[in-house]
């Protein structure tokens, strides 16, 4: 007897439709599973046959065949125990087979027939969705993260027992619901780092809310315990909160990722990822056998931050070259190309030598040298690409213990949220929402300058010797300050302190000296 149901496989951040078919014929007992399969979905055999013994269902001596289709793709992950167990089912009589019309179905049994969660549920929900089916059977552990998708119902289980239970009264089904705007409401919890918390910096303060107000890329440079850490782990704090639409894509990357918190059915914070500095360019890009995100991916719609950012591999910094300008990361394998999201912010830190001390003499020991060196760790397209650069010097110790009411984060984000409510109106009809995201053209229609701008800009790049994108971020960076400003029109005195974020060519620090 002959029987089919819909499951689903992942490649990159989407998901596409496999069906899953049983046959069940006279011939030499086995169970035979095809379909371009790994050794995962290949041992699926073996776990369904055991979780259906004892469950109480013994299979017959025949011949037994499974197909995953199309056979084109390869399948990978334990996901496809569910549906191989309801197709073998439906094959058997145990189910009726037109219950499983319109419905997917997902998830990895244990030995015992018990169903264990899996990743990726969000985007299997989403392409069952998509593909105009009505119902999916997911784990019970990853039913609420599935129900965020809205249109399509869902039905968490956490037993074989209850699958063949559900699909044979499919009406007494417990559809699981979730309030996604609620959930949004709820989910900006009081955040323990405050920028209340941090005695003086003020200029470093001030650069660090222009690069949130247009998601700009952030360098930070100062010598050890000037604070650089502290202040970029409090810029998720100003940053604005997820809409819907960010929340889903975050979601959906770590549950691809299998990092979802079981407590978590949606991110409603801003991620912030710190890798240490011996991560590889694998881990950092993502990749695999079957490619799945790197913290670049897991950082977007939030911030990525290196810390020491000169003793990162070079070969992983340049990996952040193509992202940083693409906002995506593309993984080619011989099976096929997968794509992944990577609209992050970059907050970078790092001493200014090898010491840390430099230019306080009376500290540093370094050669110029060897300062030209410990700059030259990072390449200059790798700067090119970072909108802002600030210093942060060393604190006094009347800086450092003043009692004085510093502001806090929620009175910064508020003028980041005005700026950037003005940059989404502006660009309401691109695919792009800040002005770090500009082009080449964009920043020619939208970005304006008057005579006195223009020459202003003209000395700069004459005199610093500036690339073609360092002009170009200079007045992408002077239109935020513009913004905050509630400025219709960029003006000398943004350009100025644009120029003054500028980042730092392989000569800066011996220049200075």
């Amino acid at each position: 007897m002959f029987s089919k149901v819909q499951s689903a496989a992942l490649k990159g951040m989407d998901a596409y439709l496999v069906r899953v078919e049983a046959d069940i014929s006279d011939g030499m007992p086995q169970l035979l599973m095809v379909g371009y399969l790994s050794s995962e979905v290949r041992e699926a055999g073996d776990r369904v046959r055991t979780a259906l013994r004892n469950t109480g269902i013994l299979l017959p001596p025949k011949r037994m065949t499974v197909n995953l289709a199309p056979a084109s793709i390869r399948k990978a992950g334990s996901r496809f125990d569910l549906p191989v167990a309801a197709a073998i089912l439906a094959s058997l009589g145990e189910i009726p087979g037109e219950h499983l019309k319109d419905v997917m179905l997902a998830g990895e049994l244990s030995l015992s027939g018990q169903v264990l969660g899996i990743p990726g549920t969000l985007a299997l929900v989403e392409a069952a969705r998509d593909n105009g089916l009505k119902r999916c059977i997911v784990p019970k552990e990853n039913a609420q993260e599935g129900a965020v998708i809205e249109e399509i119902e869902v039905v968490g289980i956490s037993s074989l027992r209850e699958l063949i239970e559900l699909l044979r009264h499919p009406e007494r089904a417990r559809v699981e619901k979730i309030d996604t705007r609620k959930l949004l409401a709820y989910g900006e919890v009081v955040q323990k780092e405050d920028f209340s918390q941090i005695n003086g910096q003020a200029a470093v303060k001030r650069a660090v809310e222009v690069a949130a107000a247009g998601m700009h890329n952030l360098l930070l440079i100062g010598p050890p315990g000037s604070g650089k850490t502290m202040i970029a782990r409090r810029i998720p704090g100003i940053l604005p909160p997820l809409s819907l639409e960010e929340s889903l894509e975050i979601t959906k990357v770590y549950s691809i990722a299998g990092l979802l918190p079981k407590d978590t059915p949606l991110m409603t914070r801003r991620p912030f990822r710190a890798p240490h500095h011996t991560v590889t360019p694998e881990a950092l890009a993502g990749g695999g056998r079957s490619p799945s995100p790197g913290e670049v991916s897991l950082s977007s719609r939030g911030v990525l931050f290196l810390d020491e950012l000169p003793e990162f591999r070079r070969s992983a910094l340049e990996i952040l070259r193509q992202p940083l300008e693409e906002r995506k990361v593309c993984i080619s394998r011989a099976v096929g190309t997968y794509l992944f999201p990577a609209d992050f912010m970059l907050v970078a830190a790092m001493n200014p030598c090898a010491c840390g001390y430099y230019p306080d003499r009376s500290l540093c020991q370094c050669a110029e040298r060897e300062i030209a060196n410990y700059l030259g760790k990072i390449s200059q397209p790798l700067l090119d690409r970072i909108d802002i650069c600030i210093q942060a010097p060393r604190l006094s110790y009347e800086e450092l213990t003043e009692n004085h009411k510093n502001e806090s984060s929620a009175q910064i984000r508020e003028r980041v949220e005005a700026a950037q409510k003005i940059q989404k109106n502006r660009y309401e009809k691109l695919p792009i929402h800040f002005n770090t995201h500009l082009d080449a053209k964009g920043v020619e229609r939208y970005c304006s300058l008057g005579e006195e701008e223009k020459e202003l800009l003209h000395t700069a790049f004459t005199k610093l010797n500036l690339s073609a994108r360092a002009y170009h971020k200079i007045i992408k960076v002077a239109r935020t300050i513009a913004d905050l400003d509630q400025e219709k029109t960029i003006q000398s005195r943004h350009i100025l302190e644009a120029i003054c974020y500028r980042t730092p060519d392989r000569n800066y620090w011996t220049q200075r000296g």
